[in-house]
């Protein structure tokens, strides 16, 4: 049974054999990626460093970088096993409004298929209406069959598909 956790450093092993079943450059929404630190993320000293940027990225009174927004990152994890991400951004900005939504999520290539992202979506629901929201925008690529099923199963309702400067996006609202 999957389960959400925080970022962790002791499953720094798992997620790197996670990374290297993704293709090289692939982007792997709601993983943070795009907070990591220069360096090999396979240098433990980089990885702890990651690990506290996305732990920190969900305190209020944290100052982030331009553009950025406050976001609660989990791990979904099987056991010891390293499943994929979940984050929750707190609000829009414009960018998250047309492209990004409030939830972003991924799950490595060998455990698709098993219900894991319904699951993980559904999971974290509860915790935007905890913030306070009264619904949240999810996303996929209009191709994205597999992700459009996951957000609908969930109650997604399609507002639209617009051209973003990352290709066609499926807009979705869920009310919580």
């Amino acid at each position: 049974m999957p389960e959400l956790i925080a970022p962790t450093e002791t499953l720094q092993a798992s997620w790197l054999a996670a990374l290297a079943e993704w293709p090289a450059g692939a982007h792997q929404d709601g993983g943070g990626l795009r907070l990591a630190p220069g360096g090999d993320l396979a240098d433990p000293a980089v990885f702890a460093q990651w690990v506290g940027t996305l732990r920190r990225q969900a305190d209020s009174s944290a100052t982030l970088g331009e553009g950025r927004v406050h976001a609660t990152h989990w791990w979904i994890v099987e056991g010891e096993d390293y499943v994929g991400a979940i984050d929750l951004r707190h609000h829009l900005n414009d960018l998250l409004l047309h492209a990004g939504g409030h939830i972003g999520y991924s799950v490595r290539p060998s455990f698709r298929r098993r219900g894991v992202a319904t699951w993980a979506l559904g999971a974290v629901l509860p915790e935007a209406r905890a913030l306070g929201l009264e619904r949240v925008l999810v996303t996929c690529d209009d191709a994205n069959t597999a992700s459009a099923r996951t957000i609908e199963r969930n109650g997604g309702v399609l507002e639209d598909v617009r051209p973003t400067a990352a290709g066609a996006k499926r807009r979705y609202w869920i009310a919580l």
